[in-house]
């Protein structure tokens, strides 16, 4: 699948982390999908660096949804201590 494959999973995982994530996002929908698309990348990286995945082999859902909460979550602490 490749990077595109993993930049569209990232679009799709960007917009239901913002859905599943509880509390209230005062972002864009543009960084959503950009939080999205770097958590779908982290993951997918990631998890070849671990072993969970191998090399050309993107990250499933699940692992691209996770990364994508795990980055919102961040950017929102770091946004709230600014």
């Amino acid at each position: 699948m490749g990077i595109i494959g993993t930049i569209f999973i990232g679009l799709i995982v960007g917009l239901l982390a913002r859905f599943l994530k509880p509390g209230d996002d005062s972002m864009g929908w543009i960084m959503t999908i950009l939080l999205g698309i770097g958590g779908s990348l982290a993951a997918t990286y990631g998890g070849q660096a671990l072993h969970i995945y191998e090399p050309g082999q993107t990250a499933n859902f699940l692992g691209a949804l996770v990364g994508a909460i795990v980055l919102l979550v961040i950017y929102g602490l770091i946004k709230k201590k600014n």
